[in-house]
């Protein structure tokens, strides 16, 4: 676990707006290294096909049953789409699917603005995020906090509350980070939230969550 917290700053069931919204965040603190990274729980055929032909160079794994394989079964005598799989080694038969969703993706490290777009028109009603690091959030010296590097991130929860994913909901949520300094049960850098979203005319509109 890392030691970021992330406050809601915005939430919307229009998902294209809640992306325009997360982006302005982003641009706020996007410098040279920012890259952007996405997550998805698939519960659908159609979904996973839809990811698959959106943007068929992320990672697919379908789930294992319960005790399905021990630890003396190598990956490799695995069904390779359980280890993982680009989009074009995902099976065909939509009874391969049966007790293997939801199906994980994630695509990694990508060019910011090359992927955001594709992604949640493809994703449907299944849980996911978008998720912006490596910004570089400003000094705020008027409210007395530095900058922020190491836990500096912005995260678009899609049909989810939560980046546990175990909340689902009708609509999407923009979250900012900082960095967690825990003193007597308060986050002291709490404040540093409540200023970087202003900074983009918005407003913390929850507590934070640990990610």
């Amino acid at each position: 676990m890392s030691n970021d917290i992330a406050y809601p700053v915005f939430r919307t069931p229009d998902a294209v707006l809640a992306l325009s919204v997360a982006r302005r965040l982003m641009e706020f603190g996007r410098c040279e290294y920012t890259d952007v990274s996405l997550y998805a729980e698939l519960r659908s055929v159609d979904e996973v096909r839809r990811a698959a032909e959106e943007l068929p160079q992320g990672w697919f794994r379908g789930r294992e049953q319960h005790g399905e394989f021990d630890d003396r079964v190598p990956f490799e005598d695995r069904p390779a789409w359980l280890v993982g799989v680009r989009g074009a080694g995902l099976p065909t038969d939509p009874a391969a699917y049966e007790g293997r969703l939801p199906v994980d993706y994630e695509l990694l490290d990508q060019a910011v603005d090359g992927v955001e777009d594709a992604f949640t028109a493809a994703i449907g009603p299944s849980v996911g995020e978008i998720n912006w690091q490596d910004l570089c959030w400003p000094d705020a010296p008027e409210v007395g906090f530095h900058g922020e590097y190491k836990h500096a991130e912005v995260t678009l929860l899609l049909n989810t509350s939560t980046r546990n994913y175990d909340e689902a909901a009708n609509d999407h949520t923009v979250l900012v980070h900082v960095r967690s300094v825990d003193v007597d049960g308060r986050q002291v850098r709490e404040p540093y939230a409540h200023w970087l979203a202003r900074q983009v005319g918005l407003t913390v509109i929850g507590p934070g969550q640990r990610c």
